[in-house]
């Protein structure tokens, strides 16, 4: 075992060498003058994959796709904003609009948002999704399931499991990602809603807003999560003080949940999220106002609460990511690949013991909006843009 660590870490050196590790791919200037709580923590060296890739427009076809997930079969299952569901085959073949899910708000950011298939799909064909939905007055993020049809023209059953409360009148704001554990439960993003009004839910344990929750099929509390034993607040959250989570997804290689989540202006994070623990919001961050004021008590680093593992200032405004643990390109392995919206890229981050150490931008020259990213059964990555484009990214 030791020899092959030292293997290990002999390789890593050599190969983080051979990428020719370059300044920072971020040039513009930042929003503020805020120091970082570690050296690489933002800004960190730029790297260029070695390993000859293309990529290629699978589709125009989709309008506003929001999630992707692969199926067994290796074809994709998409989300679209407007409430459909599409399924894509490898050669970029449409399906008609799937029919049978709740109706969903599509005003501002609401809409049919993250997708996840159960991890046995091939024998009970249920998937799980995340939605925005009009409720008491306002909206919320809620999480339903159902059965896609052998025919897969229609979602059969579909019941809402859980509703991210309390409802509030807006439209920004509904986190919204999903995905299965090792265990067959379900952690689910949601967002602090964005008003001023909302913002201070972020930091309270009695209120669904601004958190990860940890919840079973059944919408139910996953038993013994880190504030079940706490009074008056809700058992199924996992942590908190996020401000919309739109990233989540599993390390391949130690297990643990990370995430990524919008700043406001500045201060875009990826954190390794622990359960019980507290990741800031409102309270600290990197990132200013829209309007250039300035955020709180204006402080960066508080005692009890999570530093991020990277932050982005300018904002790259992260979406959906993925780790990439295929074989296709050996060289991207265990790194960890975000759709950027206003970046208008892929973010490819190199991680070595939970610490970004280089950073690639990936696809810019398509002037996308990438939304959502996901690895395909084929071990190359896709990606869906705002735009309505499906993209492969494969080895040449």
């Amino acid at each position: 075992m030791k020899k092959t660590t030292l293997f290990s870490i002999v390789f890593g050196s050599l190969a983080y060498a051979s990428w020719g590790q370059t300044e920072p791919v971020e040039t513009k200037a930042p929003n503020s003058t805020y120091k970082s709580a570690f050296a690489g923590q933002t800004r960190i060296g730029g790297v260029k994959t070695q390993t000859p890739y293309e990529f290629k427009v699978l589709s125009e076809g989709l309008t506003f796709p929001w999630g992707v997930k692969s199926l067994p079969d290796g074809r994709l299952i998409i989300t679209e904003k407007a409430g459909n569901l599409r399924i894509a085959k490898a050669n970029g073949e449409l399906s008609k609009p799937i029919t049978g899910l709740p109706a969903v708000n599509t005003s501002g950011q609401g809409g049919l948002l993250g997708i996840t298939i159960d991890p046995n799909f091939d024998k009970n064909r249920m998937i799980y999704w995340t939605f925005a939905e009009n409720f008491d007055g306002g909206t919320l993020t809620s999480v339903a399931k159902g059965k896609l049809s052998a025919d897969e023209t229609k979602i059969e059953g579909a019941t809402v499991i859980y509703r991210a409360t309390p409802a509030h009148k807006g439209n920004l704001h509904y986190g919204g990602r999903i995905l299965f554990d090792k265990k067959g439960d379900l952690f689910v993003s949601t967002g602090e809603r964005s008003d001023m009004v909302t913002r201070p839910q972020a930091q309270q344990l009695n209120s669904s807003l601004g958190k990860i929750v940890h919840i079973t099929t059944d919408g139910k509390p996953v038993a013994n999560g880190p504030f079940a034993s706490t009074a008056g607040a809700k058992p199924e959250l996992y942590s908190y003080g996020h401000r919309n989570v739109q990233g989540l997804t599993f390390n391949p290689v130690s297990g643990d949940l990370w995430s990524n989540e919008f700043g406001p202006r500045g201060g875009d994070e990826i954190n390794r999220v622990q359960s019980g623990k507290n990741y800031g919001w409102p309270v600290i961050t990197y990132g200013i106002e829209y309007s250039g004021k300035q955020i709180g008590d204006v402080i960066q680093q508080k005692e009890g609460m999570e530093q991020p593992v990277y932050y982005w200032d300018p904002s790259v405004s992260p979406s959906g990511m993925t780790f990439y643990s295929g074989d296709m390109m050996p060289e991207w392995k265990n790194n960890l690949f975000v759709g950027c919206l206003s970046g208008m890229h892929i973010a490819r981050l190199v991680i070595e013991n939970n610490k970004v150490v280089g950073e690639e931008r990936l696809l810019s020259q398509e002037y996308q909006r990438f939304r959502d990213v996901t690895q395909g059964k084929d071990g190359a990555i896709y990606a869906v843009t705002d735009q309505g484009r499906l993209y492969r990214i494969f080895k040449k």
